[in-house]
């Protein structure tokens, strides 16, 4: 647990990165949300057109604020890679990430706080799905795609047991973000799925925090119906890597064995037995049953391997905070 007394110390390592376009009507309420917990806020204007930076500079009067405005834009990854770099060259331990639009209540930002102070932790994420009832409340395509969504990042990333992947409120131990290949990281809107591919490799561990979305009068950028496509094409991407560097780069165990035997055994009595059927409805000759056996049983036995694959990867979620692990390795010596 924390206390008060260690509530004042942990309030000088937390900085919050806002990073905004398009959403000037929201950002001031935003910035007068968030708690005395926070030493600093980075916004990033994201070369926004409504100058939002501009905005908040001369609007804003709270001293905590830093405004760092891009030339170019460079989408929310962009955004908020630069105000990782910019908090940890300012010696925070914690960065939390919140969008400009007011969807995300600032009073949460302690919840995802403490389980990174605690060491339970090296990144905690938004849940908005653990409340059934207020799930209703969110718009039907976004409830669908997000579903989706998060069965691609699941195999993607190999945390399976997280949910909402592109849930923006996030934080995030200085010590971890440091250790991220920010030039690799995508920019737009596949960040914040594309960290946790990048967070596995480091073997972090990640929590899911619930949290309640606000829908007001703010339009999204994001249009589920659009990058469902993309992101596909990414996530196999990156599900092939984190395949390859953990179950055959950086070590061997008998998942790597049953994956690629499961799948050529899968796929060889899925066509095997795919012809000889086809073959049979042109020729109306019956398919012998030694055929039908051997095209079955290779199929099944495919799955089964498969299955144990992916048993394995389940039970191979990171369960040790790195940045804990690097204090004690750091201490020991």
């Amino acid at each position: 647990m924390i206390n008060a007394n260690n509530r004042a110390e942990i309030a000088q390592t937390i900085a919050v990165v806002i990073p905004t376009y398009k959403a000037r009507n929201h950002i001031i309420s935003v910035i007068n949300g968030i708690g005395a917990e926070v030493s600093r806020i980075y916004v990033i204007d994201d070369c926004c057109p409504d100058r939002t930076g501009d905005f908040v500079t001369s609007d804003c009067k709270d001293e905590r604020v830093c405004v760092i405005k891009h030339t170019e834009n460079q989408g929310v990854g962009g955004a908020v890679m630069t105000g990782y770099q910019a908090a940890i060259k300012d010696s925070m331990q914690i960065l939390v990430k919140i969008d400009s639009d007011g969807q995300m209540d600032p009073s949460l930002i302690m919840d995802f706080v403490c389980p990174i102070i605690s060491g339970e932790a090296d990144y905690t994420k938004g849940n908005r799905f653990f409340d059934l009832e207020k799930v209703r409340s969110m718009p039907k395509l976004r409830l669908f795609g997000n579903a989706v969504l998060s069965l691609m990042c699941k195999l993607s990333s190999g945390y399976w047991n997280l949910f909402d992947p592109t849930n923006g409120y996030t934080a995030i131990h200085a010590d971890v973000a440091s250790r991220l290949p920010f030039n690799k990281i995508s920019k737009r809107y596949f960040f914040e799925t594309d960290i946790l591919f990048r967070l596995n490799t480091l073997r972090a561990v990640v929590v899911d925090v619930p949290m309640e979305a606000k829908y007001g009068d703010e339009v999204s950028n994001l249009k589920i119906s659009k990058i469902i496509g993309e992101f596909f094409v990414k996530h196999m991407r990156n599900f092939t890597k984190r395949i390859f560097y953990n179950y055959y780069l950086r070590d061997m165990s008998l998942a790597s064995i049953e994956l690629p035997v499961g799948t050529i055994l899968a796929l060889f009595g899925s066509i095997y037995g795919g012809c000889h059927w086809f073959y049979s409805t042109k020729t109306g000759l019956p398919t012998p049953a030694g055929t039908v056996m051997l095209a079955a049983l290779t199929v099944l036995m495919g799955l089964q391997l498969i299955l144990a694959f992916l048993s394995y990867d389940i039970s191979s979620v990171p369960q040790r905070a790195v940045h804990v692990r690097r204090n004690s390795n750091k201490i020991a010596k």
